[in-house]
């Protein structure tokens, strides 16, 4: 994030001026947002996220919405009014709001959260564990779709985006360490470019994922991207071929982090699963049993051959 910024929870009351500039810059003249739709009744109602650059200046909003208010049959609360004056988007401003927001909801004991978000940004509230849900639609002349966010216990994972939106959470949140259980590369998952390129990221970043696989030549027949993105990082990635019977028999896959990011499949080839951020004692659970199997296995030195 860069130095310096300052983020902070405020009140409207004292900060409505600052609020309003950027998010007329941003929704009302960028976006062309009717005003009537973008300032509204709730505002004053709201906590509101504010960051400021080192000289003071508003650069980005967002705003938290009680659970009473946004959705009372629901009992969520929403995240709304995410904007970043264009200078200084692709710095981390972005992610210090949304992290004071769901703090702030959480130090409120509001668990669950839900926000509609632009289709642009859709992989961005995912890496902070917001998962897919239902269509995209159009609000305000923009394309979004709706994604929510349960904090403190595991999410449910029901469809191949959720899948997508599960890994880049999970790869968003490791420090330097990932366990990947996998049977073939995970075929509509591993190989989507949202996914490779977190994968990215995490190599450059010093990561280094081990990962186990059941089937190494189904995944060296399909040309999985990773195995090339893994020839030219090799140092970041490391594959072993499961070849014990019993091992060879575990119908599950996952993926834990060292930080405590898990999403756990229980049946390998489907999508469907459970997804966590903040659970240490699961994903230690999860790499404990991940190195016995990890020390019989066999390196799959067939994908260090494979030219690509």
């Amino acid at each position: 994030m860069t130095c310096d910024l300052h983020v902070a929870i405020v009140d409207y009351a004292d900060a409505a001026a600052s609020l309003h500039a950027v998010r007329d810059a941003v929704f009302l003249r960028e976006q062309g947002v009717p005003g009537e739709l973008e300032r509204d009744a709730l505002d004053p109602l709201c906590r509101h996220a504010l960051a400021l650059d080192p000289d003071g200046h508003p650069v980005g909003t967002g705003r938290l919405v009680p659970p009473f208010l946004a959705d009372p049959d629901r009992a969520e609360a929403r995240i709304g009014r995410m904007a970043v004056l264009r200078p200084w988007r692709g710095r981390g401003v972005g992610d210090a709001l949304l992290r004071a927001l769901v703090g702030e909801a959480r130090a409120r004991g509001w668990r669950r959260l839900m926000l509609h978000a632009q289709a642009p940004v859709i992989d961005f509230y995912a890496r902070h564990g917001f998962l897919p849900e239902g269509p995209r639609f159009m609000e305000a002349g923009i394309e979004h779709r709706t994604m929510r966010l349960t904090l403190d216990t595991a999410m449910s994972v029901e469809t191949r985006d959720g899948a997508l939106a599960a890994w880049l959470a999970v790869l968003a949140s490791a420090r330097r360490e990932l366990a990947v259980y996998s049977r073939d590369l995970d075929p509509g998952q591993l190989d989507q470019p949202p996914v490779l390129t977190a994968l990215r990221r995490f190599a450059m970043r010093g990561g280094h994922a081990r990962i186990l696989l059941q089937d190494p030549a189904a995944a060296q027949n399909a040309l999985a991207p990773l195995i090339g993105l893994a020839q030219r990082r090799p140092s970041a990635f490391e594959f072993r071929a499961v070849e014990d019977p019993t091992d060879r028999g575990y119908p599950s896959a996952y993926v834990a982090s060292d930080r405590g990011g898990w999403f756990f499949r229980p049946l390998g080839h489907r999508h469907e699963g459970e997804l966590r951020l903040d659970d240490e004692v699961r994903a230690r659970q999860l790499r404990l049993a991940f190195e016995p199997v990890w020390e019989r296995a066999r390196p799959c030195t067939e994908f260090r051959a494979l030219g690509l």
